[in-house]
C-alpha cells in the first residue's frame, strides 16, 4: 500500500525543537508557552479554518557545533510534552539551525489560560509527512519563515526505487530484524499486536522512520536519520538501531534471569543448611551452643532488659536466625542486637556515702576560687545526699573558655563516686546526632547519647554536654530541639532514640552542660537548665593557680622537677601582666610551657654531653655525623684547669660546657648558662628570650588617662572582653559625627549618646 505524497508549499512556518528530531511518520505531543511559539500556532494553526503545515527544524545547543544557519535570535521548544524555555529579552542566544526538517500538520490542537497570570498556552499533536530542506530563512514578526524544497521521493521515484534488488534486500532484512524485536516485546507487553499491523501495512520507507522514532537515541544519530533521504541509506540506519535495541533487550534479559538463578542457588543453600541442622540435632552432634547467635542470644538475657524491650529482641533474634549470612540484611540485624545487648540497662556505679567534707575538700584543691560556684555544687551534692533519687535540675555553666567548666563536671562525677563521659555538641547539626539515625537508612547508627552510655557501660553516669551554645539546624533538624526531651525529668524516663527504635530510661543520668554565651541556646531549653556563671579570674587568682596548679602539672608533662626549673612568684605575676590578658589560664599554661620546653632542651643536652665524657674517659671514641649536638658539644669542650682526662694521667684538664637552650621558635637563647646541678631560676631576661618582648604594658592605662581627652572604656565580648581607650580632641567644625570602620548598632549608638550628652553641657555661645 502506498501513501499519498504530501503537497509541500514554497513557504512554512519554522517551530524549532531543540535537540529533539521529528521524524516523517512519528507522532508527538508539545506545549508551547514563549511568545514565539505561541504566536506561532495562533496565526498558523489556530486561526485558521483549514489547518495548514508548519515546519519542524531541529535546533542544537550554542555549546555544541553549528550545523546549518546561524542566528542571534533567541527559540524554544521542546517535544514530548517538555515544557519550552523563554530566552531572555536582554539576552540573545545563538541558534544553530539544522538545513534539514520535516513539515507537519495538527492532529489536535487544544488553548488554555494560566491563571493567576493569564498567559496563553496551546497544546499541539503533530504528525511528520515529510523532509525538506531550506533554501532560505527569513521572519515574520515573532517566529520564522523559510522558503523549502521538497526532500523525499515522488510516487513514481518510491515505485521505481522499491524494484530495486538492494532495497528489496534491505527491506526484507529489515522487517525481519523488526519481527524479533516484537516477539521479543511479545512476552512483557500486549500492545505490540498494533505494531504488527503497522509492520504488514506501511510502506518500508514509512516503517524505517517510525520505529526509529520510537526509541531512545542520541540527537547526532536522530539527525543521521533525518539526513538520511536516500532509501537504501535509511534502511540500513534503521535496520542497525533496531538491531542495537534487539541486542540491549536480550542482554538485559540474560543478566535478570542470572540474578534470579543465584537468588534459587541461596534459597537451596538455605534448605540444605536447614536440614543439616535437624540431622545433627537427631545425632546429637550439635555445636550450636558455640555458635555466635547463641552467645548472643546468651549475652542479651544477661542485659537486664525490660520485659517490652526483651519482647522485641526476641522477635529479631527470631529474624536474624532465619537469615543467612550472605544476606543484605544479616549484618545490620546482628549490629543492633549487640547494642541491645551491650547497653546498661540495669547496670549503675556503685556509689559510696558522700562525704561533704570531702567532696569540699576536692573542689577547693582541684580549683583556687569560685566560691559561688563551688557552693552551689555543694548544695547540690547535699540533697543529693539526703535524697539519692531527687530529680535535681540540670546544671549549665557558662563563662569564657579556660575558666573550667569541664574540671568542675569532671569534679561532681568524682564527689558522687560515678563515671563521667563528655559528649561534644559543638558544630552539631543534625537532629539525628542526638535522636539516632533510623535503621531504614544504609550506614544508620545511635545518637551520640546511646552510645555514649553504651561506652560507659552504666545507666547512672555523669554526662556533661559539652558547647551547648554552639549547636546550630538546618534541613536535617535542630539538635536543640531533640535535647528538650533528653532534659525534662518528666519525658527522659523513656527516652526513645530513632535505631533504638524502643524506650530507654535516662532519668538516672545527671546532666550537666557548659557553654561560652546563654544568648544562642533557646528560650526552651534554657528554661530546663540552672544557669551558673563562671567569670573571669583576677590576677591574683591567677597567680595561686598557676603556683598551686599549673606549674606542677606543666613540669610533670615535660619530664622536669623543681630541681631543674624553678619560677618564682615575682616572674608568674609578670608573665600573667605582660603576656597574658584572658579570663582563663590556658595562655597562661602555654607560656608556662615555653618556659619548660627550653628548660627541657638545656637538660637534655646537658645529660648528653655528660655521656659523651664519660665515653671519653673509656677511651670510646664514636664518630658520627648526627649534626647539631654532636657538633656543640665538640665545639664547646675544651681542656684546662686540673681535672684529669685520662686514667693515665698523662695531662690534665677541666671540661667547660656552654649548652644553647632554643626557644619556641627554634632561635637560639644566649644570656644565661649554668649545670644540671644547679636549677635554672627563670628571670626577666629568660622570659624576653623564651616568650619574646612583653604583649601588654601593665603602665599604659595610667601614661594614657594621664593625658587629657582620654577616658577608659570596657567592651564585653564571650571571651572577657577589652578594654579600649577612647579620646577626644578639641577642634573646630561643623558638629557632625562620622563614624567609620564596621562598628555594631550598640556602639552606633554609644557615640549618639556621648555626643547628645557633650552638646547638652556644652551648648554653643
Amino acid at each position: 500500500m502506498m501513501a499519498e505524497p504530501v503537497e509541500l508549499p514554497s513557504r512554512l512556518a519554522i517551530l524549532p525543537f531543540r535537540n529533539k528530531v521529528l521524524l516523517p511518520g512519528a507522532i508527538v505531543r508539545i506545549r508551547c508557552t514563549s511568545p514565539v511559539s505561541v504566536k506561532l500556532v495562533e496565526q498558523e494553526l489556530w486561526q485558521k479554518e483549514e489547518k495548514g503545515l508548519i515546519g519542524v527544524l531541529p535546533v542544537r545547543d550554542s555549546e555544541a557545533a553549528a550545523v546549518g544557519t546561524l542566528l542571534t535570535q533567541g527559540s524554544d521548544s521542546s517535544a514530548n510534552s517538555e515544557t519550552q524555555k523563554q530566552d531572555s529579552k536582554n539576552h540573545q542566544v545563538p541558534i544553530h539551525w539544522h538545513n534539514r526538517g520535516v513539515a507537519a500538520r495538527a492532529l489536535h490542537l487544544s488553548r488554555g489560560v494560566e491563571k493567576p497570570s493569564g498567559r496563553v498556552t496551546y497544546i499541539v499533536v503533530l504528525e511528520g509527512l515529510c523532509r525538506f530542506n531550506v533554501q532560505e530563512l527569513s521572519t515574520r514578526g515573532t517566529y520564522h519563515v523559510a522558503r523549502v524544497s521538497r526532500l523525499d521521493m515522488t510516487k513514481s521515484e518510491l515505485e521505481l526505487a522499491e524494484q530495486d534488488p538492494d532495497v528489496i534486500s534491505l527491506s526484507r532484512q529489515f522487517k525481519t530484524t523488526a519481527m524479533e524485536l516484537i516477539s521479543v516485546l511479545e512476552q512483557k507487553q500486549k500492545t505490540v499486536g498494533r505494531t504488527k499491523v503497522l509492520l504488514e501495512t506501511v510502506p518500508v520507507h514509512r516503517l524505517a522512520d517510525i520505529f526509529v522514532a520510537s526509541f531512545e537515541i542520541s540527537f547526532e544519530e536522530q539527525l543521521a536519520m533525518l539526513d538520511s533521504v536516500d532509501l537504501k541509506v535509511r534502511l540500513s540506519k534503521a535496520t542497525e538501531l533496531v538491531d542495537r535495541h534487539l541486542q540491549s533487550i536480550l542482554v538485559a534479559e540474560k543478566i535478570t534471569q542470572k540474578v534470579e538463578g543465584q537468588l534459587s542457588k541461596t534459597q537451596k543453600e538455605f534448605l540444605l543448611r536447614q536440614q543439616m541442622r535437624a540431622i545433627k540435632e537427631e545425632l546429637g552432634d550439635n555445636d550450636d551452643d558455640e555458635d555466635d547467635v547463641v552467645a548472643l542470644e546468651r549475652k542479651m538475657q544477661t542485659a537486664g532488659m525490660p520485659p517490652n524491650v526483651w519482647k522485641h529482641a526476641q522477635r529479631e533474634l527470631r529474624r536474624l536466625r532465619k537469615m543467612q549470612p550472605q544476606q543484605p540484611g544479616y549484618s545490620s540485624s546482628r549490629v543492633y542486637l549487640e547494642l541491645l545487648a551491650d547497653l546498661p540497662w540495669q547496670k549503675v556505679s556503685e556509689e559510696t556515702e558522700l562525704e561533704l567534707r570531702a567532696a569540699r575538700e576536692s573542689l577547693d584543691r582541684d580549683h583556687y576560687g569560685l566560691t559561688k560556684v563551688k557552693q552551689r555544687i555543694i548544695e547540690y551534692l547535699a540533697v543529693r545526699k539526703l535524697k539519692p533519687d531527687a530529680r535535681g535540675p540540670v546544671l549549665c555553666f557558662v563563662g569564657p573558655p579556660g575558666v573550667g567548666k569541664t574540671s568542675l563536671a569532671s569534679s561532681i562525677a568524682s564527689a558522687l563516686d560515678r563515671k563521667f563521659i563528655r559528649i561534644s555538641l559543638g558544630g552539631v547539626k543534625d537532629e539525628a546526632d542526638i535522636r539516632g539515625h533510623r535503621r531504614t537508612y544504609i550506614g544508620s547508627m545511635p545518637g551520640r547519647l546511646i552510645d555514649g552510655l553504651k561506652r560507659v557501660g552504666v545507666n547512672n553516669p555523669v554526662m556533661l554536654l559539652d558547647e551547648i551554645d554552639k549547636t546550630g539546624s538546618d534541613v536535617r533538624g535542630d539538635p536543640a530541639s531533640a535535647l528538650l526531651e533528653v532534659l525534662d525529668p518528666e519525658q527522659n524516663k523513656t527516652f526513645n532514640d530513632h535505631y533504638l527504635n524502643v524506650p530507654f530510661d535516662l532519668s538516672k543520668v545527671i546532666f550537666v552542660a557548659t557553654a561560652n554565651r546563654v544568648q544562642p541556646i533557646p528560650p526552651a531549653l534554657l528554661d530546663r537548665m540552672e544557669v551558673i556563671e563562671l567569670p573571669g579570674y583576677t590576677p591574683e587568682e591567677k597567680l595561686n593557680i598557676a603556683i598551686n596548679h599549673l606549674i606542677p602539672r606543666v613540669l610533670d608533662q615535660h619530664g622536669l622537677t623543681s630541681e631543674f626549673l624553678q619560677i618564682p612568684e615575682e616572674m608568674v605575676r609578670l608573665i600573667i601582666q605582660r603576656y597574658t590578658r584572658e579570663a582563663g589560664v590556658r595562655n597562661l599554661e602555654r607560656s608556662l610551657a615555653a618556659l619548660a620546653r627550653a628548660t627541657a632542651v638545656r637538660v637534655a643536652e646537658l645529660n648528653y654531653a655528660s655521656s659523651a665524657i664519660q665515653l671519653e674517659e673509656k677511651g670510646m671514641h664514636h664518630s658520627t655525623t648526627a649534626g647539631g649536638t654532636t657538633a656543640l658539644l665538640d665545639a664547646r669542650l675544651a681542656t684546662a684547669g686540673e681535672c684529669p682526662v685520662s686514667n693515665s694521667g698523662s695531662a690534665t684538664g677541666e671540661v667547660e660546657m656552654d649548652v644553647i637552650p632554643m626557644d619556641v621558635s627554634g632561635h637560639e637563647i644566649a644570656g644565661f648558662e649554668g649545670v644540671v646541678a644547679n636549677p635554672i631560676v627563670v628571670d626577666e631576661p629568660m622570659l624576653e628570650k623564651v616568650l619574646g618582648p612583653p604583649r601588654y604594658d601593665e603602665n599604659e592605662m595610667e601614661e594614657r588617662v594621664a593625658t587629657p581627652g582620654v577616658s577608659v572604656g570596657l567592651v564585653w565580648t564571650s571571651f572577657g572582653g577589652e578594654v579600649q581607650f577612647v579620646e577626644a580632641t578639641a577642634m573646630t567644625g561643623k558638629g557632625e559625627l562620622h563614624l567609620t570602620g564596621q562598628l555594631g548598632d550598640v556602639i552606633k549608638e554609644s557615640a549618639q549618646i556621648a555626643l547628645t550628652w557633650i552638646r547638652s553641657k556644652f551648648p554653643k555661645r
